[in-house]
């Protein structure tokens, strides 16, 4: 009798993994929605796309992009939040949220608790470029443009509180000058309208300049980041400029409702980080001037919390307004 129990117990005991196996492969068994809380044809929007497309591939099942842009992401972003915690409505941001998160206190949800970071993919400098026309031929040639008619010069953005707005918000008040911002509904219009001289200057994402730039549809004067960008190496980064502390990168990752399952937050992780270390979407990411930043659930998290929490200071002490 005591050997029979023994048996049935260990019978028992060997079925759980079986059963918790067969529950965590049955995630995703239907298409899952990709939400992105900016315009086709954005830097956020290109790369989304490309990790839609693999990891579709990668599980499986079909993944539809939704581009729901308006309020720095922040519509996208709320319906990622409210959605059921299930893994299938995902949200693919950059760090735009987390300006918005820290600037606003009034948005419909609460950043750092309904939503999830999941993944890091990349961490892309934003590159300054002006129309070829114009007489700013470095950022010491904008600079001097932008002190000889203070608060007359425009610059454009995706988006009031997204990240090139903030790039252009963060050199005006590193150097202490003033123009007016002028925000579009995606990076392509901004682009667009900087190539046909409607803005003056304009801190694009790399996969929306560089290609302008590459084509020499734009003049590049620099990009943001602290080291120079492989991808355009002769370009100065602003600091080189003579702008001390000057720094800013353009990160972008995936996110999942609070409450989603710990499995499933693994299995996209791990789907993710996969699909960036193939040598096709590496070739993809150079190309699109996009760098790779591969990021696991707690670095992502620590990324995300600590822009939250530098963004707070900077819009504080440089009382820029994003409403």
């Amino acid at each position: 009798m005591f050997k029979k129990l023994i048996k049935n117990i260990a019978i028992s005991v060997a079925v759980v993994p079986v059963i918790a196996g067969a529950a965590f492969a049955a995630y995703p068994d239907k298409p899952i929605k990709m939400m992105i809380g900016y315009a086709p044809g954005s830097s956020t929007d290109i790369v989304g796309r490309m990790i839609a497309n693999d990891l579709s591939i990668a599980l499986k099942q079909p993944i539809v992009v939704e581009n729901r842009g308006g309020a720095a992401g922040s519509l996208a972003a709320d319906a990622v939040a409210k959605s059921t915690p299930d893994g299938y409505t995902i949200l693919f941001a950059q760090n735009g949220l987390a300006i918005n998160v820290a600037a606003n206190p009034r948005l419909p949800f609460n950043g750092q608790k309904d939503l999830l970071p999941v993944v890091g993919v990349a961490a892309t400098p934003h590159i300054l470029i002006v129309n070829n026309n114009s007489n700013a031929k470095s950022v010491a040639d904008l600079i001097a443009m932008l002190k000889a008619e203070p608060g007359k010069l425009s610059f454009g953005s995706s988006g009031i509180g997204n990240s090139d707005h903030m790039a252009g918000e963060l050199f005006l008040a590193t150097t202490g000058l003033q123009a007016i911002h002028i925000p579009y509904k995606g990076g392509s219009p901004a682009a667009t309208d900087l190539v046909g001289g409607q803005i003056d200057f304009y801190f694009a994402g790399m996969p929306v300049g560089l290609p302008l730039y590459k084509g020499e549809k734009v003049r590049a004067l620099a990009v943001t980041s602290k080291a120079r960008f492989s991808g355009a190496p002769e370009l100065v980064t602003i600091q080189e400029a003579g702008v001390k502390g000057y720094e800013m990168a353009l990160w972008q990752g995936m996110f999942v409702p609070a409450g989603t399952p710990t499995s499933i937050v693994q299995a996209l992780n791990s789907a993710v980080l996969k699909i960036l270390e193939t040598p096709e979407m590496k070739e993809r990411f150079q190309k699109a001037g996009v760098q790779i930043a591969p990021m696991n659930t707690q670095q992502f998290t620590d990324l995300y919390n600590s822009d939250i929490a530098r963004w707070k200071v900077v819009i504080e002490k440089a009382k820029i307004k994003l409403d």
